[in-house]
Formats: structure tokens, sequence, C-alpha cells
């Protein structure tokens, strides 16, 4: 049995980094609401539960509980702010709205390492973001750090398993925060750490032809990682059982449509069936008038399945459709009563009728390193495994505002020129994601001694390891001017270049 760590979500912002760093120790982690019965979480026979972050004070009117029991279990209990918070307050400790707030970089002063800050520094910065502090620790429980505005910054009961910190060791700002998951995953939940790639496609590929039989798969293959990596173990586990349905939507990237032709076509090296469906101006047409993001997202998604449904009538009777879904684009459009923090086009562009039997996502628990380590271990070739991320809806919202074919026009050369000259600056790529989009506000220039009023084009480029945070590359200046200069003389339609310096968060890695 595969050793798991639930994280059970309050509606943490960083609920996904905590999974994330279970993961990283080489044990398997699923994130499950709050609302999650605890039988049901029983059942899943959790080495360790995790209990994250949220929005709300748990003694005000939204505050969000759990089943005390969960206490008494005696499995390893880590509690990070609310879920920190909630553990004292279930237990009969106190918790004060604080006088001060906590946020950003916070030093924490470490009085006594217990268990969960083992081979911690005494003083370090940690990430701190919460308005309600402990100010009392239940009976038994050992308060082992504090900063200046909280007096309980971590705590345990280590007889009853119970451990809780009020900063965020999931994010890269907690210097030692990879210590803490350490700690708790090895030490305290007796792990073995076996969890790994290479056994993911071994198990991935049996279950998949155990769940498959001699049924007919159709995928939705849009030539980036995910779908390409989704596509590839299916062609691994049912061969020519598997058609991928390339729909050539016209908000892909420069002549990234024959690219993915030449891969996955019939000249490629896979066991597969590919039909590619142009349909670019249907797309256009269903977009026509659209401006807000959630909407052209749930467009793009719901036309998606609609071309699949005409391709499987022609193609003769298919069982299952494939989506290239990873575990960010679940979590970001919600689990349980989560934020959504933007609905992805696998997972909330589904129209409530499917003509399928059943919906396979054989990626649909990983995050994106993970699937790139899935592609490498299928033997996709690396400079595939490592293109540059692209998501379902594709230029639909790299395009802010309407998107219309002139538009798409203007995105794709802007494009394609910012990546050539990366290239040629050798800029590594590799470590994150780097586009260019378009604003939807056109400003006054000055071209040929002449007046213009053309649009802005924004070039995007962010550093990441998971894609749960990201910071703006430092990119050459002589490079982004080499960049805006080419852009705008040779993308008819632009006069003004601008580079997106936001970081996620506060911002999202795409514009919308």
């Amino acid at each position: 049995m595969v050793e798991k760590i639930i994280v059970l979500d309050f509606g943490g912002q960083y609920k996904q980094l905590i999974a994330r760093r279970v993961r990283e120790n080489h044990v398997y982690c699923e994130i499950l609401p709050y609302s999650t019965p605890l039988e049901k979480l029983l059942a899943e026979n959790p080495k360790g539960i995790i209990l994250t972050g949220g929005p709300n004070s748990v003694f005000g009117d939204e505050a969000l509980s759990y089943d005390p029991r969960l206490f008494e279990t005696g499995i390893p209990v880590l509690g990070i702010c609310y879920g920190a918070q909630l553990m004292a307050y279930e237990l009969g400790g106190k918790v004060l709205h604080a006088d001060v707030s906590e946020y950003g970089h916070t030093e924490v002063k470490v009085a006594k390492s217990g268990r969960i800050l083992r081979d911690w520094k005494r003083t370090s910065t940690v990430w701190m973001s919460h308005t309600d502090r402990i100010s009392e620790v239940p009976e038994g429980f050992e308060v082992l750090a504090s900063t200046e505005n909280c007096p309980v910054a971590a705590m345990e009961n280590a007889g009853r398993n119970l451990y809780a910190v009020q900063f965020h060791p999931e994010v890269v700002h907690t210097e030692e925060g990879s210590k803490l998951f350490h700690a708790f995953v090895y030490d305290i939940c007796r792990c073995a750490g076996t969890w790994k790639m290479d056994s993911f496609v071994d198990t991935t590929v049996k279950e998949l032809r155990e769940k498959i039989g001699d049924g007919r798969v159709l995928c939705a293959l849009s030539g980036g990682v995910d779908s390409s990596v989704c596509a590839v173990l299916l062609s691994k586990a049912v061969g020519k059982q598997l058609t991928c349905v390339f729909v050539d939507h016209g908000l892909l990237r420069k002549d990234e449509g024959d690219e993915v032709e030449k891969v996955f076509g019939p000249e490629g090296p896979y066991e597969l069936n590919f039909v590619r469906v142009n349909a670019q101006e249907y797309f256009y047409e269903k977009l026509k008038g659209v401006t807000d993001p959630e909407q052209k997202r749930k467009i793009i998604g719901a036309e998606f399945i609609n071309v699949f449904e005409k391709e499987a009538r022609k193609i003769g009777k298919v069982d299952f459709l494939a989506q290239g879904t990873i575990y960010p684009d679940v979590v970001e459009s919600g689990i349980g009563k989560g934020a959504v923090i933007k609905s992805h086009h696998n997972v909330g562009g589904l129209p409530d009728h499917v003509d399928f039997k059943e919906i396979v996502e054989p990626l649909r628990t990983l995050f994106k390193d993970e699937v790139r380590q899935v592609g490498l271990e299928l033997g996709i070739p690396r400079n595939l495994v490592y293109r540059q991320p692209f998501p379902g809806p594709g230029l639909g919202i790299r395009i802010v505002g309407e998107v219309t074919a002139e538009k798409v026009r203007i995105v794709q050369e802007a494009d394609a020129i910012y990546r050539e000259e990366l290239e040629k600056a050798n800029i590594d790529m590799g470590r994150g994601q780097f586009f260019a989009a378009l604003s939807n506000m056109r400003s006054v220039g000055v071209m040929g001694d002449g007046r213009t009023y053309e649009y802005a084009v924004v070039l995007r480029g962010v550093i990441t390891s998971d894609f749960m945070t990201a910071e703006a590359a430092q990119i050459p200046w002589e490079t982004l001017q080499i960049c805006m200069n080419r852009i705008i003389n040779e993308v008819k339609g632009v006069n003004r270049v601008l580079y997106d310096l936001t970081s996620k968060p506060p911002g999202t890695i795409e514009l919308e």
C-alpha cells in the first residue's frame, strides 16, 4: 500500500505547496476538503494529517471546524496557521485577535526544538500571515517558538502526536521550512519515502490497462507538456486503442499546430491514431464579444468537448475521454469550499453532459515538475518534456479582453520574437515560463514621424519550480530592449512593450 499523508484544506492559499513539500520527501500527498468526514479520512489510512491555513477566525461566524475526535486517533497531526489555531481552540487553549497582525518575513526565536523543529537554528526567518494568534496553549502542550508579536509560533504535544506552527513552513521564505517537513514525514510519521516517478509509471500503466480493457480512448491532445505526457502514457498502456484528437482552435503559438502534427502524426514514433481538426474560425466565432476571462475559459473548455464529441461520432464508438489535467488545475479550480483562483479548461469547462462512458485523467495527482519526470521516464525527448508550458485555453487567456484573429496574430508574432531572442541570449527558460501577451490597452505613439494608436504587448517571464509560487525573471536589460525594438518594428499593430514584474502570489502566471 502506498504511504499517504492527507492535507485537509481550510481555504488556505498555500495548500498546494504543503502537498508539494511532502512529495519532495518521496511520500504521496493528497488534498481533501475540510468537510471530509472523519470516517472517510481514516479509511484512507494516512500516515499523517496536515491542517492548512485559512482566511477565517476559529471563533467567528464563518469558522470552519472539524471533528475533534481527529486529535484522539494517535495519527500525527500538524496544524499550520489556521490549522494551528483550530487545534489549540478545540483542545481547550485560547485564541484571540492579535493586537498586531503579522504578514511577511518575520524573525522567529526557537526556545526548544522538540520533535517538529528538530535541527532548527535558534533564530531564523519565517513567513507569517495571520490576524489571530494562540494566546494560551492547551494542557499538555509545550511552546517551542515565538516572535515579537506572537507568543506561540510553534507548539507540540509529542505524547499525543500533535504539532502546530503559526507560520507557513511550506513557503520558500521560511528558511528552515524543509527541515520541518522532513521531521514530520520521517521522524514523526515514520514514512519510508518510497514514492517515486518510476513506480508511478508502472502502476499507472497497469491501472489504465485494467480500467480501459478493450475500450477505445479519445485523448484531448494540445501538444503541451501535460497532454503530450498523457498521450504517451496512454499509448504505452493501450496502443492503437488510443485516438488523439488535436484541435487547432486558432489560439496556439506560431507554427505550433504543424509541430504537434509532426511529433504525434503518422510519421511520429508513437503507437496511436492521430486526427487534426482545424477549428480556428469556429472558436473565434464562439468567443466573439466575450471579455470576461472566466467565461472565455468556460467557452473554450466546453467547445473542446463539443468538438471531441463530433469527432468521436466520426471515429465510431469511443468509451473514454482522456485529458492532461494535473493537480494544480484541480486545486486552483476549487476543492471543497476552497477559493477558486481560476477555472482550468480541463476541470471547470466540462458541460453537464459528456457523451463518453468516463473521463480518464492519469496525471490528475501530479504537479508540473512531476509530470516532466514521468515524461522522461517514458522516454519522451527532453526538448519536448521541457518545452514552454502552454495553458489549455491557449492565447485566449493571453489576450486581455475580446479575442479576434488579428489579436491572435499579434501575440503569435510577438511571442515568437520574444522566445527567439531569449534563446539567443542563452536565457534558461526551462526554469519557469516565458511568453508574450496582449493587453487591452491602446496608447499613442510616434512611428515614422506619424502618430500611432496601437496595442501594448506585455512580456512575462517567471522563475518557478512547481508553478505554485513564482518570481519575475531578471532578464538582462539589453535583451529586453532588443525584444522591444523587434516587436514594435516587426509586428503590425504594436507601439508599446511592457515587462510584467508581478510575482505569484499575489498575481497568477497567466494574465487571465
